[in-house]
């Protein structure tokens, strides 16, 4: 279920603001009967005019994209730098990144323009895995890694706990490479977890997504997910809180 008026600015009709403006002042209809609240959530089942013409409901798209690095996870940017949507071309359909990845993060992004969809993907709630590769300054004690497995303290909160493994260290550049898997999407986290520790990212890869990964997909490239995994994420999330 969604808001009926992210459903109208999604359709085309207008901007979400001047849709609630449209709802406001009776000019829709949900099934045959006129509604006004600001709060009617709506399904791709029902039946929504706007001036006794039916509006167009979008098909569900749901996209994996290999994003490259120093992209920004939007549709749009008022400094004018790429963003994720610049990639995927030939979808008529208005998607956007589920969550995102910071600028110079590379990996596995999701997107979609299924609201409940993008939502079970994104709440800590769901407890769904992300998997990241991080090349960092320096070696991880034991004690570090120790402290990254319990949660570390971001915020005056303690973070989830994490996987994590040393996936390789290189003694001449003093840098490893390591694999930490974490189910929340704070700002910055896995950065800022490293930093917690004393480490810096030099560089972070989203690797995989619950069971998904890049398979052979290259830096930019994309494709649908299948019916299959898109069932499989949704009763992964929902099996969560049950």
């Amino acid at each position: 279920m969604e808001r009926l008026q992210k459903v109208m600015a999604h359709a085309g009709v207008a901007s979400r603001r001047k849709c609630e403006e449209i709802i406001q002042a009776g000019r829709v209809k949900v099934n045959g009967e006129v509604v006004r609240e600001l709060g009617t959530k709506v399904s791709r089942e029902d039946t929504i005019e706007v001036d006794g013409v039916p509006i167009y409901k979008e098909e569900p798209r749901y996209i994996l994209l290999y994003k490259p690095r120093n992209v920004i996870s939007a549709v749009s940017d008022d400094k004018e730098r790429p963003v994720v949507t610049d990639y995927v071309q030939g979808i008529p359909e208005r998607i956007y990144p589920i969550g995102r990845l910071d600028f110079d993060t590379t990996g596995l992004l999701m997107m979609t323009n299924d609201g409940d969809f993008a939502n079970l993907m994104m709440h800590p709630r769901y407890k769904i895995n992300k998997t990241y590769i991080a090349k960092i300054d320096g070696f991880l004690a034991e004690a570090d890694m120790q402290n990254l497995r319990r949660g570390v303290m971001l915020d005056k909160q303690r973070t989830a706990p994490a996987k994590v493994r040393v996936l390789s260290t290189n003694d001449r550049k003093q840098m490893s490479v390591v694999e930490l898997t974490i189910r929340e999407g704070w700002n910055h986290q896995v950065k800022r977890m490293f930093e917690a520790v004393g480490r810096t990212v030099v560089s972070l890869k989203r690797e995989r997504f619950s069971f998904l990964d890049l398979g052979n997909l290259q830096p930019g490239q994309w494709r649908e997910l299948t019916a299959f995994e898109v069932d499989k994420l949704r009763k992964e999330a929902e099996s969560a809180i049950k």
